[in-house]
């Protein structure tokens, strides 16, 4: 079963930020009462104070899109080493691999690139035969 995302809520304006930001620090207003003033949580005002403390400013992060930092981005050379290791198991190639990486995106990579460990070009022929009342 697959869900779908929702979109991320907009973040509130960098002018708000500031806004906020100054009248705690430069007036005095107690964290509780500017988020009355402003109409937004105590919480999001103390993570902004702990943004701007860790990094100097109170911009929003950017808001990026659900997914994973794939690990193998050279689809030629990942082919090539599905061809030299295609004869181990997938924990095996991940341990060859450079750099770390699971089984599973091994699996899902060479699923991409249509890697089958099927040997026999052919299909198999069943071995069972009709019998006159199914025919």
């Amino acid at each position: 079963m697959r869900y779908r995302s929702r979109p991320m809520p907009k973040p509130y304006s960098y002018d708000l930020r500031q806004k906020v930001i100054q009248a705690i620090e430069l007036e005095g207003l107690k964290k509780s009462e500017a988020s009355l003033l402003f109409n937004i949580s105590r919480n999001t005002i103390d993570l902004w104070l702990k943004r701007k403390a860790k990094t100097g400013d109170f911009q929003a992060l950017p808001n990026l899109p659900p997914g994973n930092g794939h690990k193998i981005t050279d689809w030629e050379a990942f082919r090539e080493f599905a061809k030299v290791h295609g004869d181990k198991t997938q924990v095996e190639m991940a341990q060859v691999w450079e750099g770390q990486i699971s089984e599973r995106t091994i699996s899902r990579a060479l699923k991409k690139i249509g890697f089958t460990r099927k040997k026999r070009l052919t299909a198999i022929k069943n071995g069972t035969k009709l019998n006159d009342r199914h025919l």
